[in-house]
């Protein structure tokens, strides 16, 4: 029999013997004075109420195992102890908490109990991190039907995506133009503001996702400067549940500066630029990967000494996206499985099949690649040409001689650029040349034009 006939068949059969006990109690309640309440399941509830406090902190209960007598009514006091995460409690009964900020507290009234209950955070990410709790409804009046784990709402945004088709209206690619740098000063520094945002937007053609972003864009904004800049950035965490940054481009201690920071809340995070390349950044929040899945990554291109100027110069951030229902964020359990929908350059797949990066004939253009991940790397091509100037890593793997490169290999986290002129007009697709991503939307085009009499 199927799980629904089963639940079905067990709901008449207690509805039945209800209706009998129903009787057997008005009886009784007449003859002695007193009715006691009868549940639908056919367990009696025997007047009682068992009493529990749980605590939430790092991604656990402290009471992961609530033991309760069948019958009796369960009222759970929760407590959110966490000093930077907001947490909660949902039931498949159906009762939940709601959102705790740290230091909230809540009262849960189960009801009586039944049969076995699973619990969880609903907080996107804390349930696949283990933050699970059981109820267990304990003596010979235990019914089982208990644990039945209800799909996402929604249905998955993926069914209908459909890759071939326009962006829908509104749509604006991610520029991916690097501008020069202005050379002030030696050792200049930079300050800037990075709110942290939660906002539903169009991720690819046909699906709306509920993204996490720094300073509104996903890639967030590509900080630029060079060795020896210093960078203050001002991070105000606007979204509805804890967040935090990792500058790759910095070399400090993560204790104070990469701590998750609670909704409405801000710190600042000072680093100096000691070292070239191009770095990442992403939210430092468990789980990491769902953060950077749903959006919290960018780029800081920190230039090395000597680099020669070149006619253009653009910035690719590779990640992949796992979608979850309409509206909602990334599915934990496809990043968990390594199951992207697409694979984008910054942000949304294909966007410069439809908004070509522009070229000349002859032109020296200069591409910094990225690989966010969260779990993915990349193999950067362009078709049409070659590279006769590589940098990796902070190293330079081609400069000059008669070789030439035909693609960037980046494992995930790791950057650098390649350098290449285009010999004829034309449209030059650049994709990740592991295919399979960029047929899910690691492609684009150069679109060269003639050059400039």
């Amino acid at each position: 029999m199927t799980d629904v006939g089963t639940a079905a068949s067990t709901l008449l059969r207690g509805r039945r013997r209800a209706d009998l006990a129903a009787v057997l109690a008005l009886a009784l309640a007449v003859a002695a004075g007193f009715a006691f309440t009868l549940v639908d399941s056919g367990v009696q509830s025997t007047g009682r109420t068992t009493h529990v406090t749980v605590s939430m902190s790092g991604m656990r209960y402290s009471q992961p195992t609530i033991q309760v007598p069948a019958g009796n009514r369960l009222v759970i006091t929760l407590r959110n102890d966490d000093k930077f995460m907001v947490h909660d409690l949902v039931l498949d009964s159906g009762a939940k908490s709601g959102r705790l900020s740290p230091g909230g507290s809540a009262t849960v009234d189960v009801g009586v109990v039944e049969h076995d209950i699973a619990g969880w955070c609903s907080v996107p990410g804390h349930r696949q991190m283990g933050m699970t709790l059981d109820i267990v409804a304990t003596g010979a009046d235990a019914q089982t039907g208990g644990h039945v784990h209800r799909a996402a709402a929604g249905g998955d945004a993926a069914d209908d995506m459909d890759l071939m088709a326009d962006p829908g209206p509104g749509f604006k690619p991610y520029d991916a133009v690097l501008p020069p740098l202005r050379h002030l000063a030696e050792g200049q520094a930079h300050h800037l503001t990075l709110t942290i945002e939660e906002h539903e937007k169009e991720v690819a053609p046909g699906v709306r996702q509920k993204v996490w972003t720094f300073g509104g864009t996903d890639p967030g904004p590509v900080l630029h400067g060079e060795v020896g800049d210093t960078f203050e950035v001002t991070l105000v965490n606007h979204g509805g549940q804890a967040h935090g940054i990792d500058f790759h481009a910095g070399s400090i201690a993560p204790d104070s500066v990469m701590r998750p920071i609670p909704p409405g809340k801000s710190l600042v995070y000072r680093f100096t630029a000691n070292r070239a390349g191009i770095w990442m950044y992403h939210c430092s929040t468990m789980p990491m990967s769902l953060h950077v899945a749903n959006g919290m990554f960018g780029a800081v291109v920190i230039e090395p000494p000597g680099l020669p100027r070149v006619d253009r110069s653009y910035v690719l951030v590779q990640n992949e996206q796992y979608f979850g229902p309409q509206g909602g964020s990334a599915d934990p359990d496809k990043i968990k499985l390594e199951q992207p929908d697409t694979v984008d350059f910054n942000g949304y797949p294909n966007q410069y099949d439809h908004a070509p990066l522009p070229a000349k004939v002859g032109e020296r253009v200069r591409v910094w690649v990225l690989a966010a991940g969260p779990s993915r790397g990349t193999s950067f091509h362009v078709v049409g040409t070659q590279f006769d100037r590589v940098y990796f890593e902070g190293s330079y793997l081609l400069d000059g001689g008669s070789g030439g490169s035909q693609a960037l290999a980046l494992a995930p986290a790791q950057g650098g650029f390649v350098e290449m002129t285009f010999p004829q007009p034309g449209h030059y697709p650049f994709v990740s040349h592991a295919f399979v991503d960029a047929e899910r939307g690691a492609h684009g085009f150069f679109e060269v034009s003639k050059e400039a009499p």
